[in-house]
């Protein structure tokens, strides 16, 4: 019992040394560290070498193509501030999962009909000064798939709040399509950061500008 209880003390401590963003106390940095040593050991993430290039403060978007449920972990673990997802509330009252996704800030969006209460909620943490993390197509769409626009909302909130969109390509993800597993298949993912996108733009012009980058970033390198 005792050897049980100092090795899980070890490994929140462990957890807690690897952590580099702060989520507002130990309860979830420790989820932090997991996240980026997960991240480091099994998909060769690059880290903090090749960071997100975020403003240390201030307001920003981030949006990626999202291919997998490892996804959102990947942009957590290349990035020195937390970042506030918008997620489907299906997926954010999963099971399990809930406490995690409530803890970290998570924005439940109702694909249902009521989108509009995300956004504002998105748009106060923007005005606040945080960062917005989401993935534009909505759901998982694989490169393979047929084209399917990406949603207006990410442009939206960059206008609304005059707020940069910092575009990702995620690629490498051996478990693609996957969602639960997808964290645990060894891949070795690349990282591509476009050049922030203006919010200073017509919504048709900026939109198609994210969608230009995060379906063919290699075209766009930094």
């Amino acid at each position: 019992m005792w050897i049980t209880l100092i090795l899980v003390f070890a490994f929140f401590i462990l957890c807690l040394s690897q952590s580099r963003a702060d989520w507002g106390g130990m309860h979830v940095n420790w989820l932090d560290g997991l996240t980026r040593l997960l991240c480091k050991v099994l998909h060769r993430h690059p880290g903090l070498v090749l960071p997100l290039p975020l403003p240390e403060q201030g307001p920003a978007i981030v949006a990626a193509n999202h291919v997998s449920g490892l996804d959102p972990l990947l942009l957590i673990a290349a990035s020195r501030r937390p970042l506030r997802f918008l997620i489907a509330s299906e997926e954010y009252h999963r099971p399990v999962l809930h406490w995690i996704f409530k803890a970290a800030g998570c924005i439940p969006v109702d694909r249902k009909g009521r989108a509009e209460q995300a956004l504002r909620a998105a748009r106060r943490a923007l005005e606040q000064g945080e960062v917005i993390a989401l993935f534009p197509h909505g759901k998982i769409h694989l490169d393979s798939d047929p084209p399917r626009p990406i949603k207006a909302g990410v442009v939206r909130l960059a206008i609304w709040t005059k707020t940069p969109i910092y575009p990702v390509r995620l690629d490498g993800i051996r478990a693609q399509g996957q969602v639960l597993l997808a964290p645990f298949v060894p891949s070795h993912v690349q990282i591509r950061v476009g050049k922030p996108l203006s919010p200073l733009q017509e919504i048709d012009v900026l939109k198609a500008q994210l969608t230009s980058y995060i379906e063919t970033l290699q075209k766009h390198p930094h």
